[in-house]
């Protein structure tokens, strides 16, 4: 089996589960922040600014997906993330519930604004 080198070819390799969930982020990704252009980096899902700088990234696994974006965007919204499990710059979104599709919207919003208006690059 040869490793995938696009997102669909990511998401023929996944579960159901895991593949809904993927779909589902990839296309919140898109409506937030239309220009962006895909890659696999680090063999996960990565969602990138037209200059090539990395936004977010889509990790999938057992049981939940995680949203990777820079440790300041996770930070602006770390009151509105008190009921998730979170990293430095990551949140875990449980199979098993609904995707907070307007928190993360939000963020994905503020993370391309952090990029463009304050140059905050990828971790």
């Amino acid at each position: 089996m040869t490793k995938p080198t696009t997102i669909d070819e990511h998401l023929a390799g996944l579960d159901e589960r895991a593949a809904s969930r993927l779909r589902e982020l990839r296309a919140l990704i898109h409506d937030a922040a239309p220009e962006v252009t895909e890659a696999l980096k680090w063999g996960n899902p990565a969602f990138l600014h037209p200059s090539g700088m990395i936004l977010v990234i889509v990790g999938t696994y057992a049981g939940h997906a995680n949203l990777a974006v820079t440790p300041s965007t996770r930070e602006a919204f770390t009151a509105e993330l008190a009921e998730f499990e979170t990293g430095k710059g990551t949140v875990k979104l449980p199979y098993d519930q609904p995707i907070p599709t307007d928190l993360l919207r939000r963020m994905v919003a503020y993370r391309l604004t952090e990029y463009e208006q304050r140059g905050v690059t990828w971790m």
